[in-house]
């Protein structure tokens, strides 16, 4: 027992039995990406050579084909490999063998016989075709090879270690999606292909033959499997009528080479790949719901993507999950891990702009540390000479030369304190004042000239500060969690196995600009102290370069979100997108089917109201906030 143990564990990955014309072995680096990362079953009814199936290794799948024979070879390489072997033994590479072996029914042979009979004749016949006449008989001639394999033990055996996981059937493709595709299930096919020319179609794999009424059967099949709920991807030739059957779906053109072909130079070819998602299921309802009176207490940010007046939707959905342990990834206002926080969650935030986590610090990880008004009084007097860095630097800029020697009287005063949380209140502090004091919130221009006339920007910098500290004690509790703020890149930053990832990254479109740096870099500078930063001094504004961010170009945002995907694969995933922004609705949902069984859209009417844009004459500002929920079967479910 422990011998043969030790031979199944040192058994190679099992490759394709037969040379197969069509076979898929030469697109798997085309195909395997836009394999599911989970599924129930994997059922493959045009199974041929099966390279996809031997490529994955599933342990649950159903594989199938209309071909007896072709069944039968498996069948007994599943439950009588040794026997098989023992047959192919015998074999030898010779035209008198070939042809006699060629000359006798498969079907009066033992099984074991019979199925290395197709072995042989595939390994030593003309290009390894598989092709038989209208009266089902095998009609290639021999291939004159000097030295084919044609008994290949290691390889058999780890082939049928891998089809004793499957079901192996024989039977019509339309009668086994019919019987036994579930939702959830992976359905690979790989129908004999649509000609290109009138010579192409030399492969006949029965009897039967599969005309273009029969492909418009398939894709007929195929809509009814994504009505099911099955992921499918399908290849064919790029015809012209491929493209209009599965028009619907993505269909990705490849370059291929025709290894069996009369002609070298038309070796080259073109196939496609339908890839077909499950029809989104409706398990998300949106019945937003009144929130703790707790949220209310947190300090309100003029914040560019802030979802303060999304929060009854994003807890709707999330309060339909089952979840522990909550990560905001891109925390920016911190207002939703906040919310999180009120609802009992251990919270993580995150967010790669020094300001946000200060943030976060401040309210979400720390349960019960204020910051005294004495001690927050204290902080205005000048106790030591600062560096006067804000005075010199931002002269003139955004503030009275008053308020700069004030806010650089906060930051040394600031950077004195030793308890991180009353540090961070005593900073948010700062930010939350210079933000209230400037038109508008942000540091993309100089001077006054959108001054509105508000209250904030008529109270002191002084006053602004002091109530900014009593806000943000008054919103500090204990939810009875241990929370921790972040401050980090969320391509980067290590999290192990959260329950539920809340995902709202900077929106690109080529419409608008998405830099949150550029808007708030005061503001983040006063986070950083200017440290490892770079003030480009022929700026007006006098900012600082940018952080790098992926989500600045259309590639870099999609690339960005598939690693995001993979990263948080075992959480549950909700991400807040909007309509005018890119990766489409269709492409998000598409990248996120590759990691989760389920996923669904929940819409949700928005107008942003950011500056004087709520005046405008254009409807830019009106959009629909998409809330994208990607979950698996394996999540537990609130029960309505």
């Amino acid at each position: 027992m422990a011998e043969l143990a030790l031979k199944e564990e040192i058994l190679p990955k099992a490759k394709p039995i037969l040379k197969w014309a069509g076979g898929k072995t030469q697109m798997l680096g085309d195909l395997l990406p836009k394999v599911p990362r989970s599924y129930g079953r994997y059922i493959e009814p045009f199974f041929g050579g099966g390279a996809m199936f031997f490529a994955l290794e599933p342990e649950n799948a159903i594989i199938a084909d209309s071909n007896p024979e072709l069944i039968n070879m498996y069948r007994q390489i599943a439950n009588n490999v040794e026997e098989v072997i023992e047959y192919l033994q015998q074999y030898k590479n010779t035209s008198e063998m070939f042809y006699e072996v060629r000359g006798l029914e498969w079907t009066t042979l033992p099984k074991a016989e019979a199925a290395a009979r197709t072995i042989f004749l595939n390994r030593t016949c003309f290009n390894g075709l598989y092709r038989v006449n209208k009266q089902g008989k095998f009609n290639v001639p021999y291939g004159k090879y000097k030295n084919p394999k044609i008994c290949d033990e290691e390889n058999l055996r780890a082939a049928s270690k891998v089809l004793k996981n499957a079901e192996i059937l024989c039977g019509d493709y339309l009668l086994i999606l019919e019987h036994y595709a579930q939702p959830g299930d992976f359905v690979f096919l790989d129908p004999p292909y649509l000609p290109i020319s009138e010579y192409s179609d030399f492969k006949r794999y029965t009897k039967e033959q599969f005309y273009e009424e029969d492909h418009v059967e398939l894709a007929k099949m195929v809509m009814t499997l994504h009505e099911r709920g099955c992921y499918v991807i399908l290849t064919n030739s790029n015809h012209p009528l491929v493209h209009e059957l599965y028009a619907p779906f993505t269909i990705d053109v490849v370059q291929t080479k025709r290894h069996i072909s009369c002609n070298g130079k038309t070796r080259k070819g073109e196939d496609v790949i339908v890839t077909v998602p499950p029809k989104q299921q409706t398990l998300i309802r949106l019945a937003p719901k009144p929130l703790p009176e707790q949220v209310s207490l947190y300090p309100p940010t003029r914040f560019m993507g802030s979802k303060s007046k999304l929060l009854s939707e994003i807890w709707s959905v999330a309060s339909q999950f089952e979840v522990d342990t909550v990560v905001d990834l891109f925390s920016g206002s911190g207002i939703v891990g906040y919310m999180f926080k009120t609802q009992g969650k251990a919270v993580i935030s995150n967010d790669y702009m020094t300001m946000s986590a200060t943030f976060t610090k401040a309210m979400v990880e720390n349960n019960n540390v204020t910051l005294p008004m004495s001690e927050a009084k204290k902080l205005l007097e000048k106790k030591k000479e600062s560096d006067h860095f804000v005075e010199t630097t931002f002269e003139g800029l955004y503030y009275s030369d008053e308020e700069n020697v004030l806010i650089d009287t906060l930051r040394t005063n600031i950077a004195s304190i030793r308890d991180p949380y009353k540090h961070a209140i005593a900073m948010s502090a700062l930010i939350r004042a210079c933000t209230k004091k400037r038109p508008r919130g942000i540091f993309t221009y100089t001077g006054h000239r959108y001054d509105d006339g508000r209250k904030d920007l008529q109270k002191s910098l002084e006053q602004q500060f002091l109530e900014a500290v009593e806000s943000i004690n008054n919103a500090i509790f204990d939810n009875g969690c241990e929370n921790k703020s972040k401050h980090g890149d969320a391509m980067e930053v290590k999290i192990k196995h959260p329950d539920l990832v809340y995902i709202d990254p900077p929106y690109y479109s080529p419409l608008s600009d998405n830099e949150y740096v550029r808007r708030y870099h005061f503001v983040e500078g006063l986070a950083r102290d200017w440290k490892g930063v770079e003030i480009q001094e022929n700026t007006v504004t006098k900012k600082f370069k940018s952080y790098p961010t992926p989500f600045s170009t259309r590639k870099g945002a999609a690339d960005a979100f598939d690693k995001l995907f993979k990263k948080f694969s075992d959480s549950i995933l909700i991400v807040s997108y909007s309509s005018n922004s890119q990766p489409t609705q269709d492409e998000m949902v598409a990248l996120m089917s590759k990691y989760k069984e389920h996923v669904e859209v929940v819409p949700i009417d928005y107008t942003y109201s950011f500056g004087n844009q709520k005046h405008a004459k254009t409807n830019r500002n009106k959009v629909q906030e998409y809330l994208f929920v990607g979950f698996n079967g394996e999540d537990v479910w609130k029960k309505k």
